[in-house]
This record gives C-alpha cells, sequence and structure tokens, in this order.
C-alpha cells in the first residue's frame, strides 16, 4: 500500500482559532476518506490541552507511523513527513502533536494512553509501542500458538497502559471445540471480552467492526502468523497487508508486518498492526499485574501476615483458596514470576536513566569549562 492510497486529499475543519490548513497536492479517490481530526481520534481529552497550550502552533498532527529517521503524520489536509531531531521527545505511533507554519515540530500533547514494553534481547531501555488507544485486540489463533502465559503478560501490558482489552481468538475455522480455550480464558477474568473469527470469512469479521466506530483507535498484539495482519486487511476490505502462512512443523508464524502503521476503516475507525512479539518482557508495570492477576492480589489480602510469600506461612489465604480449587497453583507461580521480572527490569531501566543524566551533565560541565578555557 503506498503512501497516499490510505489517505485522500483531506478537507480543513479548524479547532481553534490557532489552527491552520497545510497544504498538500490533492490525491486520488481512497476507499476510506478522512474529513475530521475527529476521525483521526480527536477529542476532548487533547481539545482542552489547548486551551493552556502556551507554545505557538499552526497545526495539528497524529503520528501514523515511525521509521528510522522520520515520522509519518496525519493532518487535516494531507501527510506529512516530520524528520526526528535530537531535541525532539521521543514519540510513537497514535501520538498527537503541534507543528509551526513550516510544518516543524512544537509540542507532544499529553496522552491519555501508552502502550510499551522493554526493549527485546539485552538493551537496557523501554520501547514505546503505540499511544492514545482506545481498545486492544489482543490476537492469538486457536492452534499450538495459544499460550495462557504469554496472554497474562500481554494482558498486564495493557492494562497497564489503561486500555480495554479484547480477546481475539482466530482460525475458529480450524477448531473442533471452543470451549476448552474460552475455560481457560475465563479463568484468568470472567468478564474477559473474547471474540473468536475466521479471518478468511468477511462475515465472521464483522464482530469486531463495532469497535471500530469512527474516532476509535484499535491497536492488534500477538505472536508472528496468528492472523494480524488478515484480519487488518479483512477490516479495511483490502490487502493493505502482507500475509503468510505458518510453518507446518511447529505452528510458528513467519514475521510479515515489520514496522508500525494506522490504517482508516470504512467505518472511520484507525486500525493499528504491530510486529509479532516473540519475547515480551515486562518493565515497571506493577499496576498492570495486580489488576490482571486481581484474584491473587484479592486473596492476598486476607493472608494472616503482610509479607507472606504464600508458601508454608500459617493463615496464608492464597494457599487455602489453591487448596479449595478457587485458585490455580499455575496462577500464583506466573503472577510471582512476572512481578520479579518486572521490577527487576524496571530497576534496570532506572538504572540506566540515571547513569544516562549522570553522563550527561559530566559532558555539559566539560563543554562549559571548555567555553570558559577557550575565553581565557
Amino acid at each position: 500500500m503506498t503512501k497516499f492510497n490510505r489517505f485522500n486529499h483531506l478537507k480543513s475543519n479548524s479547532f481553534t482559532q490557532k489552527s491552520a490548513v497545510i497544504n498538500t497536492p490533492e490525491q486520488p479517490q481512497s476507499a476510506a476518506t478522512l474529513t475530521s481530526l475527529k476521525q483521526l481520534g480527536w477529542n476532548g481529552f487533547f481539545q482542552q490541552q489547548l486551551i493552556t497550550e502556551a507554545a505557538d502552533y499552526a497545526g495539528i498532527a497524529r503520528v501514523s507511523a515511525h521509521h528510522r529517521s522520520q515520522y509519518q503524520l496525519l493532518t487535516e489536509s494531507g501527510e506529512l513527513s516530520l524528520a526526528i531531531h535530537q531535541n525532539m521527545p521521543e514519540m510513537t505511533v497514535g501520538d498527537w502533536v503541534l507543528l509551526d507554519k513550516q510544518h516543524q515540530f512544537v509540542s507532544l500533547l499529553e496522552r491519555h494512553s501508552l502502550f510499551s514494553r522493554k526493549a527485546a534481547g539485552s538493551k537496557v531501555e523501554q520501547q514505546l509501542i503505540a499511544a492514545n488507544l482506545d481498545w486492544v485486540f489482543i490476537v492469538s489463533s486457536l492452534n499450538d500458538d495459544f499460550n495462557v502465559n504469554r496472554i497474562e503478560r500481554y494482558l498486564a501490558l495493557v492494562n497497564e497502559a489503561k486500555v480495554t482489552p479484547v480477546i481475539v481468538l482466530t482460525k475458529v475455522d480450524l477448531c473442533d471445540d471452543l470451549s476448552p480455550f474460552i475455560a481457560a480464558l475465563r479463568e484468568l477474568d470472567a468478564k474477559l471480552l473474547i471474540e473468536t473469527v475466521n479471518g478468511l470469512d468477511k462475515q465472521s469479521t464483522q464482530a469486531l467492526s463495532h469497535y471500530c466506530s469512527e474516532g476509535k483507535t484499535v491497536a492488534f498484539i500477538g505472536s508472528s502468523g496468528v492472523g494480524k495482519s488478515t484480519l487488518v486487511n479483512a477490516l479495511l476490505g483490502e490487502s493493505s497487508q502482507i500475509t503468510s502462512a505458518i510453518r507446518e512443523d511447529d505452528s510458528k508464524g513467519r514475521h510479515t508486518t515489520t514496522s508500525r502503521s494506522l490504517h482508516l476503516t470504512h467505518s472511520g475507525g484507525l486500525l493499528l498492526d504491530t510486529p509479532g512479539m516473540r519475547e515480551l518482557q515486562l518493565a515497571d508495570c506493577e499496576e498492570g499485574l495486580n489488576e490482571t492477576f486481581a484474584d491473587v492480589v484479592e486473596y492476598a489480602k486476607q493472608c494472616r501476615f503482610a509479607d507472606c510469600q504464600h508458601l508454608h506461612e500459617p493463615g496464608c489465604a492464597v494457599q487455602v483458596a489453591i487448596s479449595n480449587n478457587q485458585l490455580t497453583e499455575r496462577r500464583l507461580q506466573s503472577y510471582q514470576k512476572l512481578m520479579r521480572e518486572q521490577a527487576l527490569n524496571g530497576a534496570s531501566i532506572a538504572e540506566k536513566r540515571a547513569k544516562d543524566k549522570s553522563l550527561s551533565k559530566m559532558y555539559k560541565r566539560v563543554q562549559s569549562n571548555a567555553r570558559v578555557n577557550k575565553r581565557g
């Protein structure tokens, strides 16, 4: 899908007297047409920030893609490219920014939600994934990919981001019995939103359409090969994303989406596909974990000792719940493992930030002393 096939020429629809049209050449008609910032997800939360915004700006834009050296932006009047500079804050797909008359960055608006994770591999840093989401589809296929422990990880990240999760089980046409999968998810949370679909069946995927109403932003996350790109194509009504088959020997998927980007649907909603995540480490998401494991937390509150390790301590309500089949040992172990992981990764990231800050101060002192010495 080319740069302008997703979005045609956009009409002006200013929100404030400061807003100005940013003109770009008119493009050919596309299936989904953008007509206003509201359709891009603009709402009162962001509008309120303009009242107190001290910076002088001329336009409003939303980040639609993040490349190595530039951001792709969507405005009411067209699509722009914004070069990444060192003095700009770190941004991600879904962010709202203010621009000056030369289409240069002015400021980043406060986010109402932010989805992030610890960077894959040995990197000690946090990776931003998407901002200002309304729903997150946690996609898992009804085959060997289905993994409750992995879904708990996704739920912790989504809950930490303050976004509503929806479990989307794909390839329902290849599954003879759904009940074990549904039962496993209900053990995590009886109120979980669950949808079962066949991504290749248009009628089946219609169950997801009501989440993609005008101005709502939906992100897809999940392992490679679970059918995220197929679902995006089905909801867009066109093959905007490349798809490929899973490996037959182990049901593992191949990476087909390599970057994150926003796509406009016929109903006015926005879809954000993400690359498959084979490594998903948690960091600084204690609140999200406590919400994901609310049952474990609730039983822990009833323990006799505040520092109970839930092993063999007297008066341990968690162990009583496990004995009464109200809680599983797997659930407790998963919670404890993820809590240790997020605490360790969070501490490592905080330590790196402190070192970077200290180095930055040292560089500034050296540069300042050099200027003084030069002046003599």
